[in-house]
C-alpha cells in the first residue's frame, strides 16, 4: 500500500521549550503526536497513553479482521442482537447523527460496498466488480438508522447492513487524544494521523502551522495556521486506490451508485474548536467529495461547514470565502473558484 501523509507539520521556531514528538503506524496510517510546553518525561507519558488507546481502538473498530465491529456486524447479517461495549455504542451514535447530517452520503453501513471493491484489504489490487452485485447492494440500502441500541444491546433492523469506520475513526481518534492530553495537563499539542490534524494550544509564540499535500505531486499546495481546537480534515483519491484501465478508482464509494466517486482529487475541511471537531473533520470531507464540483458548496452547508476546499479532476481549487483568507497558497493559480 503506497502511504502519502496528507498534511505536514512544521516545527521550526522557538528555542525556550521543545517539540516532543513520537510517530507510530496505526489505523493503517503514520500518526505523530507532537507536545510543546512539557519536559520530555512528561510529555512522552501522555504521548504513549494516546498512542496505547489509538491501538485498542485500531483493533476494537478493524473492518476485516477479528474486532468488535466485525462482531457486530456478523450479529446483524445473521438478524441476532449483541451486546454492545459503551465506547462502541457511542461511536455508532455520532456516526450515525453525521449520516443523517449528510443525508446519507456520509454512511459507514456500506461495508459490503467497500468490500466489494477490494478496499477491505492492506493491499489494493484492481477488481471489477459485477454490476449486478452493485446493483443488489445498492437496493439493500443500508443505513445507520437501520442500527438501533437499546440497553447496551444493538440489532439491525436491516441485515445487509455491515460497518466500517475507516472514514471515521481517525477523526473520532482525535477528539479522543485531545481529552487524554487535556487530562494529563497537556495544553500545547498537534495529533496528526494520516492528515487528519487537531491543534490544542499553540506552538510556543505562534500557531502550529501545517501544510496542505498536492495530490497530484510533491510537496504542499498551501500551509495553514492552526488556532486552539481547531481540526483539519482530507480525503483523497490518492491513498487508497487502483488503477484500472487507464481509470483511477479510489475507497470513496457513492451510497445512492455503489461506484467510486469521479471527478474529485482531494477535499479538505477547517473544523472550528467544539466537542466533535475531529469526528467532523473526517466524516464531513466524505459528503463533499462525493458531491463533486456542481454540488460541493451544498454538501458543505448540509455538514455545517463554512471552511472547504475541493481539487477537481482537471487540478482546479475550488474554496469557500472563509477558507481563503486562512490559508496560504504556495502559488495561487489565477483560475482560483472562490465562492461564499
Amino acid at each position: 500500500m503506497r502511504l502519502i501523509v496528507l498534511a505536514f507539520l512544521f516545527l521550526s521556531g522557538c528555542a525556550n521549550h521543545q517539540v516532543y514528538q513520537q510517530q507510530r503506524y496505526i489505523f493503517g496510517t503514520l500518526v505523530e503526536v507532537s507536545v510543546y510546553g512539557k519536559d520530555k518525561s512528561e510529555a512522552d507519558a501522555a504521548i504513549n497513553s494516546v498512542m496505547r488507546k489509538f491501538s485498542e481502538m485500531h483493533v476494537a473498530l478493524h473492518a476485516w479482521k477479528p474486532s468488535e465491529v466485525t462482531e457486530l456486524n456478523e450479529a446483524f447479517r445473521g438478524g441476532k442482537r449483541k451486546k454492545i461495549a459503551p465506547d462502541l455504542e457511542k461511536i455508532v451514535d455520532d456516526a450515525a447523527m453525521l449520516s443523517d447530517r449528510s443525508k446519507g452520503l456520509f454512511d459507514p453501513a456500506i461495508g459490503n460496498l467497500i468490500k466489494l471493491w477490494g478496499f477491505q484489504n492492506d493491499e489494493f489490487k484492481p477488481v471489477k466488480p459485477d454490476p449486478e452485485e452493485i446493483r443488489k447492494l445498492v437496493q439493500e440500502h443500508p443505513e445507520m438508522d437501520d442500527i438501533a441500541i437499546e440497553n447496551g444491546t444493538a440489532y439491525s433492523k436491516n441485515p445487509a447492513v455491515r460497518l466500517d469506520f475507516g472514514g471515521f475513526a481517525k477523526g473520532y481518534a482525535l477528539d479522543v487524544a485531545a481529552r487524554m492530553l487535556h487530562e494529563d495537563g497537556v495544553k500545547n499539542a498537534l495529533i496528526n494521523i494520516g492528515g487528519n490534524i487537531m491543534a490544542l494550544g499553540s506552538h510556543g509564540n505562534r500557531p502550529w502551522r501545517v501544510g496542505i499535500q498536492n495530490p497530484r505531486g510533491p510537496g504542499a499546495v498551501a500551509e495553514l495556521e492552526l488556532k486552539d481546537g481547531e481540526a483539519i480534515g482530507t480525503s483523497g483519491d490518492y491513498q487508497r486506490y487502483f488503477l484500472l484501465d487507464g481509470k483511477r478508482y479510489c475507497h470513496i464509494i457513492d451510497p445512492r451508485s455503489g461506484y467510486p466517486a469521479q471527478g474529485v482529487e482531494a477535499v479538505t475541511v477547517l473544523i472550528p474548536k467544539g466537542e466533535h471537531a475531529g469526528a467532523l473533520s473526517d466524516a464531513a470531507s466524505k459528503p463533499i467529495f462525493i458531491s463533486g464540483v456542481s454540488g460541493w458548496r451544498e454538501a458543505a452547508k448540509e455538514m455545517g461547514v463554512q471552511n472547504a476546499l475541493l481539487i477537481d479532476s482537471g487540478g482546479k481549487v475550488h474554496i469557500t470565502k472563509s477558507f481563503d483568507e486562512r490559508i496560504h497558497f504556495e502559488k495561487k493559480e489565477p483560475g482560483l473558484d472562490v465562492v461564499d
